[in-house]
């Protein structure tokens, strides 16, 4: 967290440095360690700035005298917890904090991201489900996407008071990440579709160098070098519908809430582009098909899916196998951690002979920008070894990987160039 208690100063004496350095350690260990920096340092070397103690204050309101002597993290630090001396009396619960103040207070005075964990770190470890429940409150949230699972959890204990606030909070989110995705998608997705259909529309980004090149070659000027075209040629960008079949099976279970709300996010974008017929699926031990709700608003959608549960990854391909018509022109997307409840030898057969008919097959242990997922290995491996490549996506290497997909490149090679270049 050191760059959240910058104070920007350009001093760099090591005497000038000295103060802000120890103030620092102070605000990240908490009152408990107050005794033992000030014999260290001596005691103008704990003196906190005015603004220093309101951001303790708000941090002894989380991390202080929390449960079983544990250290919580905010922003890869922590505060010691559990110990004598204890936190600004904050050891009382929610009862002994002004939630609104002292959201306030978070988001004034640190960095953005780590507002969002140290509201996330108020609803795990104090239990202050309430900041989702007024709408006071709700409307002082930071909008993040881990607050949007948070809300998905809680979906069904939400005050019909609070519902409206939190589908515009979690809308903000979608919006966001729609932002970030959309025009990449439909790029890569149009042109991966259109690369032989030629137009004599012009467009730059739709200029087919190789062609252009190849039939102008008579028109090379010898004595200056260059290549003067007589003509060029484009690619055509015109959307046909229904082209390609794209099914997204989304595996619903509560450690997959991130992947869900980007995969929720990119059906849509799939949804909204007529070359494509898209179908959404959800599932747990059973199967819910979204593709209406995906299609018509991504925030409906997620409202509608239920975190937690077991899980039947069996089934829900199953299902899927329903909306394969031509299978040379079918994409299947599979969002899971792996961690199959149902039939593991019958998901195996089937992933195999939906790969041999001719669909592009793949598994994405995690569609986030988060790190390393969580799965299972064993069948990772077995489900790559009969062609479906297996692996950690992050929403920046989708696009380049459904274009590729549809492009038939072979996919295990690009999903390996793709996470190489990622690390």
């Amino acid at each position: 967290m050191d760059h959240t208690f910058d104070n920007s100063s350009n001093e760099t004496s090591d005497s000038k440095r000295q103060p802000h350095s120890v103030s620092r350690w102070r605000l990240i260990l908490g009152e408990a360690a107050e005794k033992q920096l000030e014999s260290m340092n001596g005691p103008n070397g704990l003196r906190l700035t005015d603004e220093e103690a309101i951001m303790d204050a708000a941090l002894a309101a989380i991390y202080d005298d929390t449960d079983g002597g544990q250290t919580a993290s905010a922003g890869g630090s922590g505060r010691s917890s559990g110990s004598s001396g204890g936190g600004r009396g904050a050891g009382g619960g929610r009862g002994s904090v002004n939630l609104s103040r002292w959201l306030g207070d978070v988001r004034n005075l640190f960095a953005e991201d780590v507002v969002s964990i140290i509201q996330n770190d108020a609803i795990e470890r104090r239990g202050w489900k309430q900041l989702l429940f007024e709408p006071e409150l709700l409307s002082s949230v930071k909008p993040d996407i881990q607050m949007v699972g948070t809300l998905m959890a809680l979906k069904g204990k939400i005050p019909e008071k609070t519902k409206d606030t939190a589908r515009l909070l979690v809308k903000a989110v979608v919006d966001e990440l729609m932002a970030r995705m959309k025009e990449d998608m439909q790029r890569a997705v149009t042109g991966a579709l259109n690369r032989r259909q030629h137009t004599p529309l012009p467009s730059l980004s739709g200029l087919d160098w190789k062609r252009t090149i190849q039939r102008n070659l008579k028109h090379y000027d010898t004595e200056r070098k260059i290549l003067i075209p007589e003509r060029f040629y484009y690619f055509d960008r015109a959307r046909r519908s229904k082209e390609w079949t794209v099914i997204l099976d989304i595996d619903q279970s509560g450690s997959m809430a991130d992947s869900v709300i980007w995969a929720s996010v990119t059906g849509s974008i799939f949804a909204s582009m007529p070359a494509l017929d898209t179908r959404v699926v959800v599932f747990d031990t059973e199967v819910v098909d979204l593709t209406e709700k995906c299609a018509n608003d991504p925030v409906d959608m997620l409202f509608g899916i239920q975190l937690g549960g077991g899980t039947d990854i069996n089934k829900s391909v199953a299902y899927c196998e329903n909306f394969i018509e031509d299978p040379k022109k079918t994409l299947f997307i599979m969002i899971t951690d792996l961690y199959e409840g149902g039939n593991q030898s019958a998901l195996v057969r089937r992933m195999r002979e939906m790969r041999e008919s001719g669909v592009r097959t793949l598994c994405l242990l995690a569609l986030s920008d988060g790190g390393k997922p969580f799965y299972d290995e064993r069948l990772a491996r077995q489900l790559a070894r009969d062609g479906t490549p297996c692996f950690a996506c992050t929403p920046g290497m989708l696009p380049e990987l459904v274009a590729g997909a549809l492009q038939g490149q072979d996919m295990s090679a690009l999903a390996k160039k793709l996470t190489t270049d990622k690390s």
